[in-house]
């Protein structure tokens, strides 16, 4: 028989790392929601940036460019929505750096926004993958809000992150089950 390029084992063992399988945190996040909304476990959208579209070009009826916008106002976070009566919203950051988390990915009116969900006694956290240490961590608003608050370093260390958040583990569906990790956390305040 002959084989493609002269080669008679066409077949060549390769180790295959499924993990992460080159899709950005935010991806895993949009398909693990619609996950829930599909099972009607939560309904938790990525809320579009607020932008004024200034000019727009019609090459056809059906076809719309818009050529210009800017935004209108700066965005608060990346989520939003409804888990179990209770309103959640949070940030999600990569970061390719292995012993902290830079906070200059994380704006200052987030921050505001943060500290007023929190007030009003809503469900807020961040979601940090570390990309090259193939970790992603859910740390509460309150713990975010006590490190910053306490601390005039530039990054959170990882070690903090190891301390205070908790672990996302990969999972089959979904992709990334924090609900999970947010079910603990209520239980744990129920008692």
């Amino acid at each position: 028989m002959k084989y493609p390029a002269g080669s008679k084992n066409s077949y060549h063992k390769k180790e295959i790392n499924y993990s992460n399988r080159g899709m950005s945190l935010e991806d895993d996040i949009n398909i693990s929601n619609k996950y829930y909304r599909e099972i009607d476990k939560a309904y938790i959208y990525k809320k579009p940036t607020p932008i004024k579209i200034t000019k727009v070009d019609y090459p056809s009826r059906n076809k719309a460019i818009i050529k210009e916008a800017f935004f209108e106002e700066p965005s608060t976070t990346d989520y939003n929505g409804l888990y179990k009566g209770y309103y959640i919203d949070f940030e999600a950051k990569q970061t390719n750096k292995k012993t902290s988390f830079p906070l200059d990915n994380i704006h200052k009116h987030q921050i505001k926004h943060i500290r007023h969900i929190l007030e009003h006694d809503g469900i807020v956290f961040l979601i940090v993958r570390f990309v090259l240490l193939n970790e992603t961590y859910l740390l509460m608003g309150k713990d975010f809000i006590t490190y910053i608050d306490q601390n005039k370093r530039k990054s959170i260390p990882y070690s903090y992150f190891k301390e205070k958040g908790f672990l996302i583990k990969d999972e089959y569906q979904p992709r990334l089950n924090y609900l999970k990790i947010i079910d603990e956390i209520l239980e744990v305040d129920k008692k």
